[in-house]
């Protein structure tokens, strides 16, 4: 009785397009009645899942992408990479891939890659006779990029869902390689289909333009290097380094590129706000959700279930990526890191995977979910920057998806992939 008030009321708020944090929290009400519990209880654990010390580093972080975003650092690293890689067949959408690599290690935010580069690169591209479908393809799956390439705000949710357990630096290293596997891939989807559609070619602006716009580029480029090498060395913690990502991107758009007006601050300010208390809230709401689940022995049963099904790691392993993918694509990210982590990651520790190596691979997953309907948020956002009908670009979305999931598996049974580098930084 209790699980069906848990699933069934959460299941027809969604179904009625109520939004997942007050679904999430009108169901764990429904299933502490059907407990015989206090909504007190329901309450208290929404007032204690927002009220961790470790989740200040999120709103700062979505600050400094915001700040990013007013202060256009992302018309650098386009230009930088236009005259890196421009000139080739279909450059614009590699262009494209290659930004969102670089944007991606300073937003830490998937919307915020596609705001960005899409309202400039979308309408280019279609001007220099790009289809609109390939477009916005390109941008939304490059996108998720910035989900595992640090700072990822993503992974430090991660890691509170773990209890703590798991290093935020950690995570942060694990994810460049990963990252820029996930890139690669899409770029030699990107060029294929140039190839095979005939997009026109750039021209090459010359090695001091290139080095012009790289060096321009720079101070944008070193944010997330910044982080991660401070974060791995002890010079601060995962915390303070949002903090101090959000000082350097206001110091770089106001004193160096001079490109952040008064207005835009304010709008950054506000923007950041915004998004801080949806996330919060949709984190708040998912902590209580997850309590109830754990009070029911949900975790337990699905961890049985999980080992049940076959004693092969790959199949068990296999069956999870399955899972993430099927439930990614009903809802959000923040959500389902909060809920799914406690119910998976002992799974995978049982089969000898690294909790860093699963966090990578769980992000990775439900990565995917934001660009596939119906609850797909990066995938409405590019449909609206590109002004077309979301069913144009998923008439062709698919090797794109292709793409993401050879690495995905290749990162889920390799994991040299992810914890190779923080092997070697020790």
């Amino acid at each position: 009785m209790e699980l069906i008030a848990l699933f069934g009321t959460f299941a027809v708020l969604l179904v009625l397009g109520v939004p997942v944090a007050f679904a999430l929290g009108a169901s764990a009400f429904a299933c502490a009645f059907a407990m015989g519990l206090p909504p007190t209880v329901v309450v208290q654990r929404i007032s204690s899942g927002m009220n961790v010390f470790s989740l200040l580093a999120i709103p700062c972080f979505i600050y400094a992408g915001e700040l990013m975003l007013q202060g256009k650092v992302a018309d650098k690293l386009i230009n930088f990479a236009v005259a890196a890689i421009g000139h080739l067949r279909g450059g614009l959408g590699l262009v494209n891939v290659a930004a969102s690599m670089m944007f991606g290690g300073i937003s830490g935010s998937a919307v915020a890659d596609v705001s960005a580069l899409g309202s400039v690169l979308i309408p280019k591209m279609r001007e220099q006779g790009y289809h609109a479908d390939y477009a916005v393809n390109v941008t939304i799956t490059s996108a998720t990029l910035s989900l595992v390439i640090p700072p990822s705000h993503n992974l430090i949710l991660f890691s509170i869902a773990t209890g703590g357990g798991v290093s935020v630096a950690s995570l942060f290293i694990a994810g460049i390689v990963p990252g820029l596997l996930v890139g690669l891939c899409l770029m030699a989807v990107t060029y294929l289909i140039a190839v095979k559609r005939n997009y026109p070619t750039g021209r090459f602006p010359g090695w001091m333009p290139l080095l012009v716009t790289f060096v321009i580029a720079i101070p944008g480029l070193i944010t997330a290097a910044i982080i991660v090498v401070g974060v791995r060395f002890g010079f601060f913690t995962a915390t303070e380094a949002a903090g101090i990502a959000a000082l350097y991107a206001l110091l770089i758009t106001v004193f160096i590129y001079r490109s952040l007006s008064w207005q835009e601050f304010l709008l950054a300010t506000v923007n950041a706000v915004k998004t801080t208390a949806m996330v919060l809230l949709i984190i708040g709401a998912a902590m209580a959700f997850g309590w109830m689940m754990a009070a029911n022995r949900v975790p337990l049963m699905l961890s049985q279930m999980l080992t049940g099904l076959s004693d092969n790691p790959y199949v068990i392993l296999l069956t999870i990526n399955v899972l993430l993918l099927f439930l990614g694509t009903f809802m959000d990210m923040a959500p389902l890191i909060v809920i799914t982590t406690p119910i998976f990651l002992p799974v995978a520790r049982d089969l000898g995977m690294d909790p860093v190596h699963f966090g990578i691979v769980l992000i990775m997953n439900l990565g995917i979910g934001l660009v596939t309907p119906p609850v797909g948020t990066v995938l409405f956002v590019g449909c609206a920057v590109g002004k077309v009908k979301m069913e144009e670009p998923l008439r062709t979305i698919w090797p794109f998806y292709g793409a993401h999931v050879v690495a995905l598996l290749l990162v889920t049974y390799v994991p040299f992939i992810s914890l190779g580098l923080v092997r070697l930084i020790g």
